[in-house]
């Protein structure tokens, strides 16, 4: 099987989806890969560390997708909205594709890999399983976000965030809150306690306080029912207006405490939920940062507008884009370590894609396999019936159950 890495074209993305050691582990296993020229120097690894590592190297985008069978990216059209028009024209019935696709907001997207006869597995729709912690790239790029997001904050922030006793006096330390503490909030967390600063967390979900405190934090609690907080995963659930409503009020008097916050919080596939209004922000003291980490969806503060610095009342609300390509070289490195995971599960033992529909991760993951859309959250989002195959199952199932009048007997 012959698996392509093209050059990431989407602008401002600098990660590439396999380094040159997940390269070596699959050429091992008789795999032919081709990597077009480039696509890895972004991220610190040259064209000759691909060829030492047994890859062949490809000037010619066209080239390179024609002669793949798979081709593995970071951003696939879905998830590059920008230009990615221009790799699915390159794409092929019979294409295996795999990356970031973000199907819960473009879901269009698998009918247009549909309609084309490729197969695409969606990296984002990894199932928050055990079996799948080593494959699931939402974490591993969670990771970079939030260890990233306090170190914009405390190159913006005009204090320091240790607590310093000098011969000029003593330095007080400075007080963070990480607003949404999953994978990226927990390193936003570690992160801040670690250069010193005095960091507070707050979740809407009750499991979130052993976390919070297991990173050395302190949680922030409100009097709020929070028994439905967490969705499906271990996300937190979408809220009603009320509740946000009420936490915004009771979060004010937190947030005028602060020099600095992190927003997290997402809602896969919805706009990011606003917990700092600008009436917040008004509240909040000259020189604190805010860094929206929820700037994609929307943001988490009123105020934020993506990849731009705004400052309101003498609060600087910064809402950066792709923050993990902040990060090239490592993030390269989690996120190819998770494809290749992905492809040893993938991958039969003659080397051949060995798609096993039985497999939870292959139900959630594939959103378009021979003309259609299997992936059933995917089909929801776009009001799609179930396959043929799947209603015809569920009423055998049905006229099995009815027949049955008889307790079976054990064959002899």
């Amino acid at each position: 099987m012959t698996i392509g890495i093209p050059k990431e074209i989407c602008p401002g993305e600098l990660r590439v989806a396999l380094i040159p050691s997940n390269v070596a582990v699959l050429v091992k296993k008789g795999q032919t890969v081709i990597v077009e020229s480039g696509a890895g120097l972004a991220s610190g690894y040259t064209d000759e560390e691909y060829e030492t590592a047994g890859a062949s190297i490809e000037s010619n985008r066209k080239k390179l997708f024609k002669a793949a069978e798979v081709i593995i990216q970071v951003q696939s059209p879905g998830s590059n909205t920008k230009n990615g028009k221009k790799d699915l024209t390159l794409l092929k019935k019979g294409h295996l594709v795999i990356g970031m696709m973000d199907p819960l907001a473009n879901p269009e997207i698998a009918l247009e890999y549909a309609k084309k006869g490729i197969t695409a597995l969606s990296l984002e729709l990894m199932p928050r399983i055990t079996r799948a912690q080593s494959m699931d790239i939402l974490s591993s790029m969670a990771t970079i976000s939030g260890y990233k997001a306090v170190l914009i904050a405390a190159e913006k922030s005009p204090r320091m965030f240790p607590m310093l006793m000098t011969a000029a006096g003593t330095v007080k330390p400075a007080r963070v809150l990480i607003m949404g503490v999953g994978v990226a909030g927990l390193q936003a967390c570690a992160t801040a306690k670690r250069l010193g600063a005095v960091v507070e967390a707050y979740d809407v979900r009750p499991a979130a306080r052993e976390q919070i405190l297991s990173v050395g934090a302190k949680p922030v609690v409100l009097d709020l029912d929070t028994e439905a907080a967490e969705g499906k995963g271990g996300y937190a659930a979408k809220q009603s207006d009320e509740f946000l409503a009420k936490q915004r009020e009771l979060m004010a008097n937190v947030l005028a405490q602060q020099d600095v916050v992190i927003t997290t919080a997402a809602v896969p596939g919805a706009k990011s939920p606003i917990l700092v209004t600008a009436e917040m922000v008004s509240q909040m003291k000259n020189g604190a940062i805010i860094v929206d980490l929820a700037a994609e969806r929307g943001g988490n503060c009123d105020l934020t507008k993506l990849n731009e610095v705004v400052v309101e009342n003498g609060v600087t609300i910064l809402g950066p884009e792709n923050v993990p390509s902040s990060a090239p070289y490592h993030a390269s490195q989690m996120f190819g370590k998770n494809v290749e995971n992905f492809l040893k599960l993938l991958l039969d033992e003659e080397g051949k894609v060995a798609l096993d529909f039985e497999d939870e991760i292959f139900q959630d993951t594939c959103i378009a396999y021979e003309g259609d859309v299997p992936a059933e959250r995917i089909r929801g989002i776009l009001g799609l019936e179930k396959p043929a195959e799947a209603e015809a199952a569920t009423e055998t199932d049905a006229t099995k159950e009815t027949e049955t009048t008889e307790p079976a007997t054990e064959e002899k």
